[in-house]
Protein backbone atom coordinates (compact mmCIF):
# COMPACT_ATOMS: atom_id res chain seq x y z
CA UNK A 1 0.00 0.00 0.00
CA UNK A 2 2.98 2.18 -0.32
CA UNK A 3 1.80 4.13 -3.19
CA UNK A 4 -1.74 4.50 -1.96
CA UNK A 5 0.14 6.31 1.10
CA UNK A 6 2.41 8.59 -0.60
CA UNK A 7 -0.68 9.92 -2.79
CA UNK A 8 -2.58 10.28 0.21
CA UNK A 9 -0.75 11.92 3.03
CA UNK A 10 0.02 15.20 0.73
CA UNK A 11 -3.80 14.95 -0.04
CA UNK A 12 -4.66 14.43 3.57
CA UNK A 13 -2.05 17.06 4.73
CA UNK A 14 -3.36 19.61 2.83
CA UNK A 15 -6.93 18.96 4.04
CA UNK A 16 -5.48 19.35 7.44
CA UNK A 17 -3.14 22.59 6.16
CA UNK A 18 -6.08 24.31 5.15
CA UNK A 19 -8.10 23.74 8.47
CA UNK A 20 -5.85 23.81 11.21
CA UNK A 21 -3.73 26.67 9.40
CA UNK A 22 -6.90 28.91 9.54
CA UNK A 23 -6.37 28.94 13.46
CA UNK A 24 -2.65 29.74 12.96
CA UNK A 25 -0.87 29.94 9.64
CA UNK A 26 2.23 28.15 11.87
CA UNK A 27 0.25 24.87 11.77
CA UNK A 28 -0.06 24.93 7.87
CA UNK A 29 3.30 25.46 7.46
CA UNK A 30 4.63 22.49 9.31
CA UNK A 31 1.68 20.33 8.46
CA UNK A 32 2.81 20.22 4.79
CA UNK A 33 6.61 20.26 5.68
CA UNK A 34 5.93 17.12 7.78
CA UNK A 35 3.40 15.58 4.93
CA UNK A 36 6.50 16.15 2.35
CA UNK A 37 9.01 14.64 4.63
CA UNK A 38 7.29 11.33 5.21
CA UNK A 39 6.93 11.43 1.19
CA UNK A 40 10.55 11.74 1.18
CA UNK A 41 11.37 9.37 3.37
CA UNK A 42 9.30 6.46 2.05
CA UNK A 43 10.50 6.95 -1.55
CA UNK A 44 13.96 6.94 -0.13
CA UNK A 45 13.21 4.23 1.68
CA UNK A 46 12.21 2.73 -1.06
CA UNK A 47 15.01 3.46 -3.48
CA UNK A 48 17.25 2.19 -0.49
CA UNK A 49 15.15 -1.34 -0.39
CA UNK A 50 15.46 -1.53 -4.15
CA UNK A 51 18.17 0.37 -5.97
CA UNK A 52 18.29 -1.90 -9.24
CA UNK A 53 16.32 -5.21 -9.91
CA UNK A 54 13.07 -5.29 -8.13
CA UNK A 55 12.12 -8.07 -5.69
CA UNK A 56 10.15 -9.46 -7.92
CA UNK A 57 13.01 -9.74 -10.40
CA UNK A 58 10.94 -7.92 -13.29
CA UNK A 59 10.98 -4.35 -13.73
CA UNK A 60 7.71 -3.57 -11.08
CA UNK A 61 8.96 -2.88 -7.60
CA UNK A 62 5.31 -2.22 -5.97
CA UNK A 63 2.12 -2.84 -7.66
CA UNK A 64 -1.77 -2.62 -6.27
CA UNK A 65 -4.63 -3.24 -8.69
CA UNK A 66 -7.97 -2.79 -7.09
CA UNK A 67 -11.48 -3.12 -8.62
CA UNK A 68 -13.04 0.16 -9.01
CA UNK A 69 -15.84 0.51 -11.72
CA UNK A 70 -15.44 -2.79 -13.31
CA UNK A 71 -18.67 -2.18 -15.74
CA UNK A 72 -17.06 0.20 -17.65
CA UNK A 73 -13.09 -1.71 -17.09
CA UNK A 74 -11.84 0.93 -14.86
CA UNK A 75 -9.30 -0.28 -11.95
CA UNK A 76 -7.62 1.47 -9.45
CA UNK A 77 -4.22 0.35 -10.58
CA UNK A 78 -1.03 1.84 -9.37
CA UNK A 79 2.55 0.24 -9.92
CA UNK A 80 5.88 1.98 -10.03
CA UNK A 81 9.27 0.68 -11.41
CA UNK A 82 12.49 2.64 -11.47
CA UNK A 83 11.16 5.43 -13.84
CA UNK A 84 8.82 6.22 -11.59
CA UNK A 85 10.72 5.42 -8.57
CA UNK A 86 13.26 8.06 -9.68
CA UNK A 87 10.48 10.52 -10.45
CA UNK A 88 8.86 9.95 -7.39
CA UNK A 89 11.95 10.99 -5.14
CA UNK A 90 12.35 13.88 -7.45
CA UNK A 91 8.73 15.14 -6.49
CA UNK A 92 9.02 14.10 -2.79
CA UNK A 93 12.14 15.95 -2.84
CA UNK A 94 10.84 19.55 -4.63
CA UNK A 95 8.05 19.44 -2.86
CA UNK A 96 9.54 19.88 0.52
CA UNK A 97 11.88 22.85 -1.09
CA UNK A 98 8.49 24.49 -2.16
CA UNK A 99 7.31 24.20 1.35
CA UNK A 100 10.81 25.78 2.84
CA UNK A 101 10.72 28.68 0.33
CA UNK A 102 7.59 29.27 0.99
CA UNK A 103 7.95 29.29 4.58
CA UNK A 104 8.40 33.86 4.83
CA UNK A 105 7.12 34.99 1.26
CA UNK A 106 4.01 33.55 1.47
CA UNK A 107 2.10 35.55 4.01
CA UNK A 108 -1.56 36.20 2.68
CA UNK A 109 -3.89 32.86 2.77
CA UNK A 110 -1.60 30.98 4.11
CA UNK A 111 -3.97 27.67 4.71
CA UNK A 112 -5.29 27.87 1.12
CA UNK A 113 -1.91 27.85 -0.19
CA UNK A 114 -0.38 25.12 1.54
CA UNK A 115 -3.90 23.06 0.23
CA UNK A 116 -2.95 23.84 -3.52
CA UNK A 117 0.47 22.85 -2.36
CA UNK A 118 -0.08 19.80 -1.57
CA UNK A 119 -2.42 18.90 -3.48
CA UNK A 120 -0.75 19.59 -6.78
CA UNK A 121 1.94 17.27 -5.41
CA UNK A 122 -0.69 14.92 -5.14
CA UNK A 123 -1.54 15.03 -8.67
CA UNK A 124 2.31 14.44 -9.11
CA UNK A 125 2.67 11.54 -7.75
CA UNK A 126 -0.36 9.66 -8.76
CA UNK A 127 0.55 10.36 -12.30
CA UNK A 128 3.81 8.79 -11.89
CA UNK A 129 2.23 5.63 -10.58
CA UNK A 130 -1.50 5.28 -12.00
CA UNK A 131 -1.48 2.67 -14.82
CA UNK A 132 -4.82 2.68 -15.05
CA UNK A 133 -5.77 5.69 -18.43
CA UNK A 134 -8.89 6.73 -16.59
CA UNK A 135 -6.56 7.28 -13.19
CA UNK A 136 -3.87 8.65 -14.56
CA UNK A 137 -6.32 11.36 -16.52
CA UNK A 138 -7.65 11.68 -13.46
CA UNK A 139 -4.96 12.39 -11.73
CA UNK A 140 -3.69 14.90 -14.72
CA UNK A 141 -6.54 17.07 -14.45
CA UNK A 142 -5.86 17.46 -10.44
CA UNK A 143 -2.26 18.61 -11.18
CA UNK A 144 -4.21 21.68 -12.67
CA UNK A 145 -6.47 23.39 -10.88
CA UNK A 146 -4.18 23.62 -7.51
CA UNK A 147 -1.37 25.01 -9.84
CA UNK A 148 -3.75 27.32 -11.32
CA UNK A 149 -4.90 29.16 -8.21
CA UNK A 150 -0.79 29.39 -6.94
CA UNK A 151 -0.66 31.30 -9.76
CA UNK A 152 -3.64 33.01 -9.81
CA UNK A 153 -3.76 34.14 -6.19
CA UNK A 154 -0.16 34.14 -5.22
CA UNK A 155 1.69 35.11 -8.28
CA UNK A 156 2.85 38.92 -9.50
CA UNK A 157 1.88 41.45 -11.33
CA UNK A 158 -0.14 40.00 -14.63
CA UNK A 159 -1.05 36.93 -12.65
CA UNK A 160 -4.53 36.24 -13.71
CA UNK A 161 -3.77 36.10 -17.72
CA UNK A 162 -0.88 34.18 -17.58
CA UNK A 163 -3.31 31.48 -14.89
CA UNK A 164 -5.57 31.58 -17.57
CA UNK A 165 -3.37 30.71 -20.35
CA UNK A 166 -1.42 28.01 -18.74
CA UNK A 167 -4.75 26.37 -17.90
CA UNK A 168 -6.30 26.52 -21.60
CA UNK A 169 -3.24 25.03 -22.88
CA UNK A 170 -3.17 22.72 -20.50
CA UNK A 171 -6.69 21.90 -20.72
CA UNK A 172 -7.03 21.56 -24.30
CA UNK A 173 -4.18 19.19 -24.19
CA UNK A 174 -5.77 17.07 -21.45
CA UNK A 175 -9.13 17.32 -23.51
CA UNK A 176 -7.51 15.49 -26.74
CA UNK A 177 -5.68 13.09 -24.53
CA UNK A 178 -9.37 11.70 -23.02
CA UNK A 179 -10.83 11.61 -26.34
CA UNK A 180 -7.81 9.74 -27.57
CA UNK A 181 -7.79 7.34 -24.30
CA UNK A 182 -11.82 6.98 -24.72
CA UNK A 183 -11.29 5.84 -28.50
CA UNK A 184 -8.28 3.48 -27.65
CA UNK A 185 -10.55 1.91 -25.34
CA UNK A 186 -13.49 1.59 -27.76
CA UNK A 187 -11.10 0.32 -30.38
CA UNK A 188 -9.62 -2.06 -28.11
CA UNK A 189 -12.96 -3.24 -27.24
CA UNK A 190 -14.26 -3.73 -31.00
CA UNK A 191 -11.65 -6.18 -31.75
CA UNK A 192 -10.62 -7.93 -28.29
CA UNK A 193 -14.74 -7.94 -26.56
CA UNK A 194 -12.78 -6.57 -23.33
CA UNK A 195 -13.32 -2.82 -22.70
CA UNK A 196 -10.85 -1.64 -20.37
CA UNK A 197 -8.63 0.88 -19.36
CA UNK A 198 -5.82 -1.05 -17.93
CA UNK A 199 -2.10 -0.56 -19.29
CA UNK A 200 -1.04 -3.25 -19.49
CA UNK A 201 -4.10 -5.11 -21.58
CA UNK A 202 -4.06 -2.02 -23.72
CA UNK A 203 -0.33 -3.24 -24.58
CA UNK A 204 0.28 -4.65 -27.86
CA UNK A 205 -3.19 -4.09 -29.69
CA UNK A 206 -3.28 -3.96 -33.49
CA UNK A 207 -4.51 -1.10 -35.64
CA UNK A 208 -4.50 0.30 -38.55
CA UNK A 209 -1.88 3.03 -40.12
CA UNK A 210 -3.78 5.90 -39.80
CA UNK A 211 -5.86 4.92 -36.28
CA UNK A 212 -3.09 4.38 -34.47
CA UNK A 213 -1.55 7.42 -35.97
CA UNK A 214 -4.65 9.17 -34.88
CA UNK A 215 -4.44 7.71 -31.34
CA UNK A 216 -0.90 8.43 -30.66
CA UNK A 217 -1.11 12.18 -32.00
CA UNK A 218 -3.72 12.02 -29.01
CA UNK A 219 -1.02 11.15 -26.52
CA UNK A 220 1.52 13.50 -28.14
CA UNK A 221 -0.08 16.63 -28.22
CA UNK A 222 -0.98 16.73 -24.67
CA UNK A 223 2.50 15.63 -23.64
CA UNK A 224 4.23 18.19 -25.72
CA UNK A 225 2.19 20.71 -24.18
CA UNK A 226 2.99 19.70 -21.08
CA UNK A 227 6.78 19.38 -21.38
CA UNK A 228 6.84 22.15 -23.62
CA UNK A 229 7.59 21.28 -27.35
CA UNK A 230 7.76 24.06 -29.78
CA UNK A 231 5.56 25.39 -30.86
CA UNK A 232 2.85 24.58 -27.93
CA UNK A 233 5.49 26.29 -25.87
CA UNK A 234 4.36 29.70 -25.58
CA UNK A 235 2.19 29.23 -22.34
CA UNK A 236 5.68 28.66 -20.04
CA UNK A 237 6.99 31.43 -20.28
CA UNK A 238 4.30 33.40 -18.55
CA UNK A 239 3.25 31.15 -16.35
CA UNK A 240 6.79 30.58 -14.73
CA UNK A 241 7.41 34.41 -14.61
CA UNK A 242 3.68 34.97 -13.15
CA UNK A 243 4.02 32.37 -10.37
CA UNK A 244 5.53 32.44 -7.43
CA UNK A 245 8.32 30.70 -6.48
CA UNK A 246 7.80 27.71 -5.44
CA UNK A 247 5.01 27.24 -8.19
CA UNK A 248 7.99 28.09 -10.69
CA UNK A 249 9.87 25.51 -8.84
CA UNK A 250 7.01 23.09 -9.20
CA UNK A 251 6.37 23.73 -13.13
CA UNK A 252 10.18 23.55 -14.16
CA UNK A 253 10.64 20.59 -11.89
CA UNK A 254 7.72 18.13 -11.85
CA UNK A 255 5.23 19.59 -14.23
CA UNK A 256 7.07 19.49 -17.31
CA UNK A 257 8.52 15.95 -16.16
CA UNK A 258 4.82 14.29 -16.25
CA UNK A 259 5.27 15.27 -20.04
CA UNK A 260 8.74 13.51 -20.67
CA UNK A 261 7.80 10.61 -18.48
CA UNK A 262 3.89 10.61 -20.64
CA UNK A 263 6.56 10.00 -23.60
CA UNK A 264 8.20 7.27 -22.25
CA UNK A 265 5.56 5.07 -20.48
CA UNK A 266 2.41 5.88 -23.06
CA UNK A 267 3.10 7.05 -26.56
CA UNK A 268 5.83 4.85 -27.64
CA UNK A 269 4.78 1.44 -25.93
CA UNK A 270 1.02 1.82 -26.89
CA UNK A 271 2.00 2.83 -30.53
CA UNK A 272 5.08 1.48 -31.38
CA UNK A 273 4.45 1.87 -35.36
CA UNK A 274 2.75 5.20 -35.42
CA UNK A 275 6.08 6.57 -33.07
CA UNK A 276 7.67 5.29 -35.25
CA UNK A 277 6.60 6.98 -38.46
CA UNK A 278 6.37 10.42 -36.75
CA UNK A 279 9.77 9.83 -34.82
CA UNK A 280 11.70 12.14 -37.43
CA UNK A 281 9.24 15.01 -36.85
CA UNK A 282 9.78 14.68 -33.42
CA UNK A 283 13.09 14.72 -33.07
CA UNK A 284 13.04 18.13 -35.74
CA UNK A 285 10.58 19.45 -32.97
CA UNK A 286 12.75 18.88 -30.09
CA UNK A 287 15.97 20.58 -32.02
CA UNK A 288 14.41 23.51 -33.05
CA UNK A 289 13.35 23.83 -29.17
CA UNK A 290 16.56 23.64 -28.08
CA UNK A 291 18.06 26.24 -30.62
CA UNK A 292 14.74 28.26 -30.27
CA UNK A 293 14.33 27.90 -26.21
CA UNK A 294 18.39 28.93 -26.41
CA UNK A 295 18.13 31.87 -28.52
CA UNK A 296 14.73 33.70 -26.57
CA UNK A 297 16.79 33.09 -23.62
CA UNK A 298 19.48 35.33 -24.47
CA UNK A 299 17.63 37.95 -25.92
CA UNK A 300 15.37 38.55 -22.11
CA UNK A 301 16.02 41.13 -19.66
CA UNK A 302 13.23 39.95 -17.12
CA UNK A 303 15.74 37.20 -15.13
CA UNK A 304 12.58 35.03 -14.61
CA UNK A 305 11.76 34.91 -17.69
CA UNK A 306 15.34 34.28 -19.51
CA UNK A 307 15.36 30.81 -16.67
CA UNK A 308 11.71 30.28 -17.83
CA UNK A 309 13.13 29.56 -22.08
CA UNK A 310 15.72 27.98 -20.50
CA UNK A 311 13.90 25.08 -20.11
CA UNK A 312 12.40 25.01 -23.59
CA UNK A 313 15.85 24.63 -24.63
CA UNK A 314 17.08 21.81 -21.91
CA UNK A 315 13.64 20.22 -22.33
CA UNK A 316 14.33 19.17 -25.74
CA UNK A 317 16.90 17.41 -25.84
CA UNK A 318 14.49 15.30 -23.86
CA UNK A 319 12.39 15.04 -26.99
CA UNK A 320 15.53 14.27 -28.60
CA UNK A 321 16.61 11.17 -26.86
CA UNK A 322 13.14 9.64 -26.38
CA UNK A 323 12.17 9.46 -30.32
CA UNK A 324 15.93 8.56 -30.43
CA UNK A 325 14.56 5.09 -28.59
CA UNK A 326 17.78 3.26 -27.99
CA UNK A 327 19.37 2.33 -24.72
CA UNK A 328 21.73 5.38 -24.41
CA UNK A 329 19.75 8.09 -25.35
CA UNK A 330 16.87 6.75 -22.80
CA UNK A 331 19.44 6.84 -19.91
CA UNK A 332 20.33 10.20 -20.91
CA UNK A 333 16.71 11.62 -21.06
CA UNK A 334 16.25 9.98 -17.46
CA UNK A 335 19.20 11.80 -16.13
CA UNK A 336 18.24 15.08 -17.70
CA UNK A 337 14.92 15.09 -16.23
CA UNK A 338 16.34 14.84 -12.88
CA UNK A 339 19.21 17.17 -13.41
CA UNK A 340 16.71 19.93 -15.18
CA UNK A 341 14.97 19.48 -12.23
CA UNK A 342 17.20 20.13 -9.76
CA UNK A 343 19.25 22.91 -11.70
CA UNK A 344 16.27 24.98 -12.87
CA UNK A 345 14.60 24.63 -9.13
CA UNK A 346 17.44 26.06 -7.75
CA UNK A 347 18.15 28.89 -10.28
CA UNK A 348 14.12 29.84 -9.79
CA UNK A 349 14.79 29.89 -6.10
CA UNK A 350 17.58 32.20 -6.56
CA UNK A 351 15.85 34.45 -8.97
CA UNK A 352 12.45 34.67 -6.70
CA UNK A 353 15.07 35.45 -3.75
CA UNK A 354 16.28 38.89 -5.95
CA UNK A 355 13.06 39.31 -6.50
CA UNK A 356 11.99 39.29 -2.92
CA UNK A 357 14.75 41.65 -2.25
CA UNK A 358 14.91 43.96 -5.22
CA UNK A 359 10.98 43.96 -6.05
CA UNK A 360 12.39 43.95 -9.91
CA UNK A 361 13.24 41.12 -12.05
CA UNK A 362 14.45 43.63 -14.59
CA UNK A 363 18.55 42.60 -15.70
CA UNK A 364 18.88 46.09 -16.18
CA UNK A 365 18.55 47.41 -13.47
CA UNK A 366 21.13 44.91 -11.58
CA UNK A 367 24.79 44.47 -11.69
CA UNK A 368 27.57 44.84 -8.99
CA UNK A 369 26.18 42.85 -6.53
CA UNK A 370 28.79 40.06 -5.66
CA UNK A 371 30.16 42.11 -2.68
CA UNK A 372 27.73 42.28 -1.02
CA UNK A 373 25.91 38.97 -1.64
CA UNK A 374 29.14 36.60 -2.64
CA UNK A 375 26.54 33.37 -1.44
CA UNK A 376 24.23 34.32 -3.33
CA UNK A 377 26.55 35.05 -6.53
CA UNK A 378 28.31 31.82 -6.27
CA UNK A 379 25.17 29.94 -5.73
CA UNK A 380 23.69 31.20 -9.23
CA UNK A 381 27.39 30.85 -11.15
CA UNK A 382 27.19 26.86 -9.64
CA UNK A 383 23.24 26.08 -10.76
CA UNK A 384 24.05 28.10 -13.87
CA UNK A 385 26.91 26.19 -14.58
CA UNK A 386 25.00 23.08 -14.02
CA UNK A 387 21.91 24.01 -16.09
CA UNK A 388 24.60 24.16 -18.88
CA UNK A 389 26.13 20.96 -18.64
CA UNK A 390 29.57 21.31 -16.60
CA UNK A 391 31.17 18.03 -16.63
CA UNK A 392 31.14 16.80 -13.23
CA UNK A 393 27.34 17.77 -12.58
CA UNK A 394 24.12 15.88 -13.75
CA UNK A 395 23.30 17.71 -16.68
CA UNK A 396 26.80 16.88 -18.40
CA UNK A 397 25.88 12.84 -17.92
CA UNK A 398 22.23 13.57 -19.54
CA UNK A 399 23.24 15.55 -22.30
CA UNK A 400 26.01 13.40 -23.32
CA UNK A 401 24.14 10.24 -23.34
CA UNK A 402 21.44 11.63 -25.28
CA UNK A 403 23.43 13.11 -28.29
CA UNK A 404 25.57 9.65 -27.96
CA UNK A 405 22.38 7.73 -28.68
CA UNK A 406 20.97 9.70 -30.75
CA UNK A 407 24.11 10.51 -33.13
CA UNK A 408 23.18 6.73 -33.96
CA UNK A 409 19.63 7.37 -34.80
CA UNK A 410 19.94 10.85 -36.39
CA UNK A 411 23.47 12.03 -37.04
CA UNK A 412 22.86 15.80 -38.46
CA UNK A 413 20.15 16.09 -36.66
CA UNK A 414 22.00 15.43 -33.18
CA UNK A 415 25.10 17.73 -34.85
CA UNK A 416 23.02 20.62 -34.77
CA UNK A 417 21.32 20.14 -31.59
CA UNK A 418 24.69 20.57 -30.06
CA UNK A 419 24.58 24.25 -31.23
CA UNK A 420 22.29 24.61 -28.15
CA UNK A 421 25.22 23.56 -25.87
CA UNK A 422 26.91 26.70 -27.08
CA UNK A 423 24.14 29.10 -26.77
CA UNK A 424 23.69 28.07 -23.20
CA UNK A 425 26.41 28.60 -22.04
CA UNK A 426 26.18 32.21 -23.55
CA UNK A 427 23.00 32.79 -21.99
CA UNK A 428 24.04 31.15 -18.67
CA UNK A 429 27.28 33.37 -18.07
CA UNK A 430 25.33 36.81 -20.08
CA UNK A 431 22.44 36.00 -16.49
CA UNK A 432 25.51 35.69 -14.31
CA UNK A 433 27.08 38.53 -15.22
CA UNK A 434 24.45 40.92 -15.65
CA UNK A 435 22.93 40.16 -12.20
CA UNK A 436 26.20 40.51 -9.77
CA UNK A 437 29.03 41.41 -12.09
CA UNK A 438 30.34 44.92 -13.54
CA UNK A 439 29.70 48.15 -12.28
CA UNK A 440 26.79 48.88 -10.06
CA UNK A 441 23.80 50.04 -11.62
CA UNK A 442 21.36 50.76 -8.62
CA UNK A 443 21.44 52.20 -5.44
CA UNK A 444 19.80 48.58 -3.93
CA UNK A 445 21.06 46.58 -1.35
CA UNK A 446 20.69 43.17 -2.01
CA UNK A 447 20.83 40.89 1.19
CA UNK A 448 22.78 37.55 1.11
CA UNK A 449 21.22 34.09 1.16
CA UNK A 450 19.92 32.80 4.89
CA UNK A 451 20.39 29.31 6.30
CA UNK A 452 17.24 28.43 5.46
CA UNK A 453 18.16 29.30 1.57
CA UNK A 454 21.23 28.09 1.65
CA UNK A 455 20.55 24.46 3.75
CA UNK A 456 17.85 24.24 0.54
CA UNK A 457 20.27 25.43 -2.31
CA UNK A 458 22.83 22.92 -0.93
CA UNK A 459 20.73 20.10 -0.87
CA UNK A 460 20.21 20.23 -4.60
CA UNK A 461 23.46 20.68 -5.21
CA UNK A 462 24.68 17.90 -3.88
CA UNK A 463 22.16 15.74 -5.58
CA UNK A 464 23.98 17.44 -8.72
CA UNK A 465 26.94 16.80 -7.58
CA UNK A 466 26.19 13.16 -6.62
CA UNK A 467 24.37 12.53 -9.98
CA UNK A 468 27.41 13.78 -11.69
CA UNK A 469 30.23 11.52 -10.49
CA UNK A 470 27.92 8.79 -9.73
CA UNK A 471 25.08 8.79 -12.15
CA UNK A 472 25.68 4.66 -12.25
CA UNK A 473 23.18 5.29 -9.06
CA UNK A 474 20.32 6.67 -10.84
CA UNK A 475 21.07 4.28 -14.26
CA UNK A 476 21.14 1.21 -11.89
CA UNK A 477 17.91 1.89 -11.08
CA UNK A 478 16.26 3.06 -13.77
CA UNK A 479 17.75 0.12 -15.83
CA UNK A 480 15.01 -2.41 -15.87
CA UNK A 481 12.08 -0.17 -16.46
CA UNK A 482 14.26 1.39 -19.76
CA UNK A 483 14.52 -2.29 -21.21
CA UNK A 484 10.86 -2.91 -20.03
CA UNK A 485 9.54 0.31 -22.16
CA UNK A 486 11.56 -0.70 -25.28
CA UNK A 487 10.07 -4.44 -24.92
CA UNK A 488 7.49 -3.29 -24.81
CA UNK A 489 7.52 -1.18 -27.63
CA UNK A 490 9.23 -4.11 -29.75
CA UNK A 491 11.49 -1.62 -31.75
CA UNK A 492 14.42 0.45 -31.86
CA UNK A 493 13.10 3.43 -33.51
CA UNK A 494 16.79 4.19 -34.33
CA UNK A 495 16.69 3.86 -38.26
CA UNK A 496 19.10 1.37 -39.81
CA UNK A 497 20.36 0.63 -36.54
CA UNK A 498 20.80 -3.23 -35.21
CA UNK A 499 18.13 -4.16 -32.79
CA UNK A 500 19.41 -4.88 -29.11
CA UNK A 501 19.56 -8.63 -28.48
CA UNK A 502 16.78 -7.88 -26.30
CA UNK A 503 14.46 -6.92 -29.25
CA UNK A 504 15.08 -9.16 -31.71
CA UNK A 505 12.66 -12.30 -32.80
CA UNK A 506 12.44 -14.77 -30.86
CA UNK A 507 12.81 -18.99 -31.95
CA UNK A 508 9.67 -20.34 -31.90
CA UNK A 509 8.30 -22.20 -28.86
CA UNK A 510 10.71 -20.10 -26.90
CA UNK A 511 9.48 -18.34 -24.18
CA UNK A 512 10.43 -14.45 -23.85
CA UNK A 513 11.14 -14.32 -20.26
CA UNK A 514 13.47 -17.31 -20.50
CA UNK A 515 15.00 -15.45 -23.59
CA UNK A 516 15.72 -12.43 -21.37
CA UNK A 517 16.73 -14.35 -18.52
CA UNK A 518 19.48 -16.16 -20.36
CA UNK A 519 20.84 -12.96 -21.32
CA UNK A 520 20.68 -11.45 -17.40
CA UNK A 521 17.84 -8.58 -18.26
CA UNK A 522 14.43 -8.64 -16.13
CA UNK A 523 11.66 -10.69 -17.11
CA UNK A 524 9.38 -8.55 -19.36
CA UNK A 525 6.32 -8.99 -21.70
CA UNK A 526 6.89 -8.46 -24.92
CA UNK A 527 3.70 -7.83 -27.06
CA UNK A 528 5.44 -6.69 -30.26
CA UNK A 529 8.00 -9.52 -30.31
CA UNK A 530 6.61 -10.61 -33.93
CA UNK A 531 8.00 -7.01 -35.92
CA UNK A 532 11.39 -8.38 -37.48
CA UNK A 533 14.78 -6.31 -37.83
CA UNK A 534 14.13 -5.98 -41.46
CA UNK A 535 10.35 -4.11 -40.58
CA UNK A 536 11.99 -1.78 -38.27
CA UNK A 537 14.78 -0.54 -40.59
CA UNK A 538 11.83 0.12 -43.60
Amino acid sequence: MILVVLIAVPFIGGILAWGFGRLHHLAARWISLVAMLIDLALSLLLWIQHPGVSITGGQWISRIDLAWIPQWGISFELAADGLSLLMIVLSALLGVVSVMISWEPVKENVSFYHLNLCWVMAGIFGVFVALDLFLFYLFWELMLIPMYFLIAVWGHENRRAAAIKFLLFTQAGGLLMLVAILALVMVHGASTGVYTFDYFKLLGGSYSGRLEMALMLGFFVAFAVKLPAFPVHTWLPDAHTQAPTAGSVILAGLLLKTGAYGFLRFVVPLFPHAALRFAPIAVILGVIGIIYGAILAFAQTDLKRLVAYTSISHLGFVLLGVFAWNTLALQGVVIQMIAHGLSTGALFILVGSIQDRLHTRDMRSMGGFWQQAPRMGGSMMFFALASLGLPGLAGFVGEFLIFLGAFRAYPVLTIIATVGVVFATVYALWMVFRTFQGAPSSEKRLADLDLREMAVLGALGAALIWIGFFPQSVLNTASPALQGLQTEAGLNIASGQTPAPELRQLPAGKGESEDLAAQGAPAVSTPHSHIRPTEVRA
